[in-house]
Order: structure tokens, then sequence, then C-alpha cells
């Protein structure tokens, strides 16, 4: 019988065996007289977990035959191929391992070495072969078979039981087995080692698959924090404990190869934490389904370099991408990587003979551990397959101004209007934007910084960080308005939706607040909340002041009843500030389109972001 007969029919022989051996013992008489020999397995692969082990069983029981699983103790588990007699194991280990179809690592244990058996599920063979202690013989030599063959089966059936050949094979190897079967991995495996250890904290060097000094005193060094025997050789169970060690890490993320035809994009994710969803061009969405709040879009779409351009602009307005964090864009490609309180977001996109690819994981911050090793499988294991997304794949009738492909734009905490008051871009907003801001900007792309903040007039003075040339700025009036006068107040009264700042008109209906405060006009005017902040021009576009938010006096005014923080209020604070502004004591008319020109020139969106 050849070694692949062996391999398919081995099983079947050791059952008509055990049948043969239990009906045996049944007999008067023959209790006492059935010697027995130790049956072996080809164990293929340990896990530290359960979940682990099961869901290797359910693969590999689709492939092989005779798959088992048993507990081995310390919180590991085993799965192994069996029972066999042990030549028979050891033609199965060397058949498959040839083959290819189980790691070049598996190895010959004895059934002693095993606990619990956990799979399948409701078999008990370890306790079958304890209650019938069968006598396994040895099959009679093959016509066929090779001398080899034949004088081992002579050997084995003569030498006495302390001999190796007969020996229970442990789990573990000695020092001249361990070194053999080191000689066996290849680079990628060596340098697997290598990154464990250094992972574990005794390996400092370099990783170059070369097992020299440094090396071999971490394995030392693991060895005997391990409870091993320090040798500087990792035997085939302490290699497979070390990586399992460093693969604890990644426990219940079921990272599996998944190739989407669609997308063109072949890569290794998380199935554990995320689940495919749909496709909204250029993304596919994969959404969290478990406990941990992560996320992964994979990037494809035709275009060139201003597409790829565009699109790193764009995604950095989405939500999933904080704004703080180290962004790089290249000729073919981009990386931006956005960190919060809460998440952090990894982009990486690739520009390819006219396709953009490429893709983005969101995980929760704190667990940078895990997400730095998801993040490295998920590089290594990107793969570009042939293939782009169709543009117009997933549309649907749902749309908003607030998602772009299915993501949320980033929103500000709150928004007001302002408006500039010197050549170089400083502003004058309301206080009210400030509250609990981690960063401000002007018109959503220029970062600004407080100057002053002035909470009993209820205004704020910015300025940009990097200097801005506005097209128009405030020009306070110096003359005594006349009660009664037409006004007007520009400001974004829907927090930017629109684009540019309105008009709403009213007049002045007193030079003074309700309680005779001489800083303050109160207007006949009906505002939004987000024109506050805004600048309250005269008929000439003159500033007369800044409107206040409704709530600035602490009541409940009637509908039509509006207060600005008037022109010498803020140009004293502007003054001390260090600020000079423009004055004027023309009392002129302009066009309506005129004046809307010159409200639009000097007013600005004002955004307080987390």
């Amino acid at each position: 019988m050849g070694d692949r007969a062996v391999v398919r029919h081995s099983m079947k022989r050791i059952f008509f065996t055990i049948l043969f051996s239990v009906l045996a013992l049944a007999q008067p008489g023959h209790a006492q007289q059935t010697p027995t020999q130790e049956l072996f397995w080809v164990q293929i692969e340990a896990q530290p977990s359960l979940n682990q082990i099961t869901t290797s069983l359910r693969e590999h029981s689709a492939e092989l035959e005779d798959v088992n699983g048993f507990e081995l103790g310390g919180g590991w588990y085993g799965m192994a191929l069996g029972p066999y007699v042990r030549s028979d194991a050891k033609k199965v280990l060397n058949v498959l391992r040839a083959e290819g179809r189980i790691p070049r690592d598996s190895y010959i244990a004895a059934s002693s070495e095993f606990r619990r058996q956990i799979w399948p599920v409701g078999s008990d063979v370890l306790s079958s072969l304890q209650a019938a202690t069968p006598f396994v013989a040895e099959p009679e030599p093959d016509p066929e078979a090779t001398t080899e063959t034949a004088e081992t089966t002579t050997v084995a059936t003569t030498q006495p039981a302390s001999e190796p050949e007969l020996a229970p094979e442990l789990a573990d190897e000695t020092p001249r087995e361990a070194r053999a079967s080191e000689r066996t991995l290849n680079r990628e495996e060596r340098a697997a080692l290598q990154v464990a250890l250094r992972w574990a904290g005794f390996y400092e060097g370099k990783i170059d698959a070369d097992f020299g000094p440094g090396t071999r005193g971490s394995m030392t060094n693991w060895q005997s924090a391990n409870g091993y025997e320090p040798s500087g050789i990792l035997t085939t169970l302490q290699r497979a404990d070390l990586i399992g060690q460093y693969n604890s890490v990644l426990e219940g993320l079921d990272i599996q190869i998944v190739s989407s035809p669609e997308m063109g994009i072949e890569m290794k994710l998380p199935m554990g934490a995320v689940a495919f969803s749909r496709f909204e061009p250029p993304f596919a969405h994969y959404d969290g389904n478990g406990d941990i709040p992560a996320r992964v879009l994979l990037i494809s779409q035709e275009g060139n370099q201003d597409t790829m351009f565009g699109l790193y602009d764009i995604m950095q307005t989405l939500q999933i991408v904080p704004q703080n964090g180290p962004r790089e864009r290249k000729k073919d490609g981009f990386v931006l990587v956005g960190e919060s309180a809460t998440a952090i977001s990894h982009t990486e996109v690739t520009l390819k003979n006219g396709q953009i690819k490429g893709f983005t994981l969101v995980w929760p911050a704190g667990d940078e551990e895990r997400r730095k090793r998801l993040l490295g499988v998920m590089q290594s294991s990107f793969s570009r397959i042939d293939g782009v997304l169709d543009p117009t794949i997933g549309w649907n009738d749902e749309q908003s101004i607030d998602l772009i492909s299915g993501l949320e734009v980033r929103k500000p905490i709150l928004s007001r209007s302002g408006f500039y008051v010197d050549n170089q871009g400083a502003a004058v907003t309301t206080s009210e934007v400030l509250s609990s801001c981690g960063r401000i900007t002007i018109d959503d792309d220029y970062d600004a910084e407080l100057v002053v903040q002035d909470d009993a007039l209820g205004i704020a003075i910015l300025r940009p960080k990097d200097a801005l040339a506005p097209m128009t700025v405030a020009a306070f009036q110096q003359s005594a308005p006349r009660l009664k006068s037409d006004i007007a107040v520009a400001g974004y009264s829907y927090g930017g939706i629109l684009g540019d700042p309105t008009l709403t008109f009213g007049e002045l209906a007193d030079l003074r607040g309700l309680n005779g405060e001489d800083n303050l006009n109160r207007l006949a005017l009906t505002a939004l909340a987000g024109d506050a902040g805004g600048p309250v021009l005269d008929a000439g576009g003159a500033v007369l002041g800044m409107l206040l938010p409704n709530n600035s006096t602490g009541r409940q005014l009637p509908d039509g009843v509006s207060f600005a923080a008037n022109a010498a209020a803020l140009q004293s604070a502007l003054q001390d500030a260090g600020i000079r502004v423009a004055a004027t004591s023309e009392m002129t008319t302009l066009t309506p389109a005129a004046l809307s020109d010159r409200a639009v020139g000097m007013t600005v969106l004002v955004s307080c972001w987390e």
C-alpha cells in the first residue's frame, strides 16, 4: 500500500482494529493477554483560544480526514489528525507536509499528550482507546513496499520498548531535533520569529531572518521567562507558543482574506469586527458589527492625479478623519491619519495605471497595540486585482448635503458670524462662539487664535494664524446715527449652508440698552442665531456695531427685539488689543446691490470645532 493510500485508509483500519480488540476483550480469558501499544497523532496546529481553534477545526475538517480537537492544558488547544500507529503517522505527516496541506512545523504526538476531546462534538476517542487498550498490529509487509518500509516494520516488532523507534514521541523536541526542524523554516518564518521576539520585549536587533548571537540570546531569555529550558533554540512547540502569544492580541477579530472584484481589491480584513454594508462610490463600506466601534472603507475609482488630489481634500472634510494627525501627499498617493480622543483613522491611497485604490481603517483610540498590528496585516496584504468600482453602483434615493458617498461631513460644534476689522484678517465676533472649542476657523479654511475675549460686552477678537487679505474691511461710523433709521445685519443665518451671508433689514430703535447701557444699541429686527456676531450696517455700509445673541440679556425678549454692541465699544476693545481700525463720518446711502457687496466682502463665518 502506498503512502497516500495509508493516509486514506489508516483511520478505517484503526477503527476495525479497535472494534476487534473490544470484542476480544469481551471473551473470557483474553482480558489479561491483550498487549497494548500507544497510538499517535499528527498535530498540525495549536491555539490559545477555544474560539480560534474551533474556527480552524471547521475549516480543516472540510479539507482533511480524521480531524480532531483536544485540550492541551495551560489554556491551549490543539488540532490533530489520527489516531494512527506510529509508522502510519509518519507517512501521513510526510505526505501531507510534502503536498503543502499541513504546516511544515506539524509533528507526531502521542495520545498521552492530549486531554479532553473538543472536536468532533460528542466524540471521545481517547476514552475509547483507554477502555479498549487494544493491541494494534503492524501490517504485514506489502510486496510492493520498499525495502526500507519492510525493514522498518521488522525493527518495530523486534526492538525493545525502550528503543527510540517505539518510545512515545513527546510534543516537544530535543535541541538536536529543534535545530533540525528550525532548518525547515523559510526566510519569512524566521523573520516572523524575530518580530515576535521583539514584540515580546526580548529582541532589539534587525529583522534579517538571521539567527545570530543576538537572536539566540533573545530566544534564551524568552525561554527562561516562559518556563522552558534555556537552550537558545526554540522547539516546534515553543515557536508555536511564541507566535501564539504574538497573535493573541488579534484574537476574536477573525482576520480573513476578502476579495472584492467590484473594487478590484484583495486584502485581509477583521471580519469579526466589521461586515460589508454597501457600495457608495468611490467607497465600499464595512461597518462595525460588534462591540468594537470599528469601520473599514475600501476605495476604488478611475482617475488621474487631479482626481486623487481632490479625493485627498474631500476626505479631510469627513467626520471619520479627525483634523489632528500626520498627513502626507505625494504625486502617486497619500496617507491621512486623523486622531481624536475617541478614534484614530488611517487612510492610504495610491494611483497606478489610471486607477485610484486604497483603504481606510477607523479604530477606537486607546487600543494601539491591536490597531497597529491589524493595520500592519492590512497593509502587507493589500493587493490590486483587475477591476475598479463602477461609479453608478449603489446609488439610492437618500441624499443629504451633510453626506459624501454615505459618509458624514465633519461639522463644527457651533457656527456664528463675524467681520474683518483690519487688512491682515483680524475679525470680531460674538464670544458665544468660543464655548468648548478645540479649534476656531474663519470661513472653515483658516485657523484662527483668540486675541481678546470680553464676556461683559459679549465680543471676541480673533487673529488668523496665517495673514489674510480681506476683500472689504469694516469702517466704523463716527457720527451719531439717527433713531428710526434703516439698518441691516449681515450674517450666516443658517450656519453657512447657503454659502454666502444674508442681509436682514430693520430699524435702529434706541441708542442705549433697556437698562440705559451706553455701549448697546437696541434694534427693531428679527435675527436668527447664526447672525450673532455679524456687522450692523447703516444705509451707507458703515458699521454701527455687532449683533449680540438674542439670549445675551438673560431674558426672553419679544420677537423683533435685538441688541448690538455699538461702534464706540468695539473700537475701544480693538484699540486696546493693538488693532488699528478704519473710521468714517459719511452718512450716505448705497444701492441694495452695493450694500450687499460691501456686507458680503467683510462678513465671515466663524466656527468652533472639537
